[in-house]
């Protein structure tokens, strides 16, 4: 926190350690993995969109009803990867996946 004219500004890691708790606990792990989702629901939006496609056009291309498209662009949530690869293939959008482990993960095997 920084004091500046009598007003007590925080940063956006202050407000969050407040509101939701602390990046390792139970509450935050889940509110930034509800965040990720409704990013990449949103991505998936925004690339349909920008490609002319309904819901619809985009369920068929890649086998899906419209209804799962909808949901998907509301939440990523409970979807599989090989859905969403099928996706962004349809919408001509590159795909990169990146694993971080933790330092001990990597030399217990």
């Amino acid at each position: 926190m920084i004091e500046r004219n009598g007003l007590k500004l925080y940063t956006q890691e202050e407000v969050l350690d407040q509101l939701i708790g602390p990046p390792d606990s139970t509450e935050r792990k889940a509110y930034e993995y509800d965040l990720q989702m409704e990013v990449i629901g949103h991505i998936i939006q925004t690339a349909r969109k920008n490609l002319g496609l309904t819901q619809e056009e985009l369920g068929k291309k890649i086998g899906v009803q419209r209804a799962q498209i909808s949901k998907l662009e509301k939440s990523a949530g409970n979807v599989t990867i090989d859905t969403l690869v099928r996706v962004f293939n349809a919408l001509d959008t590159k795909v990169s996946i990146k694993v971080e482990m933790p330092e001990d993960y990597r030399h217990s095997a």
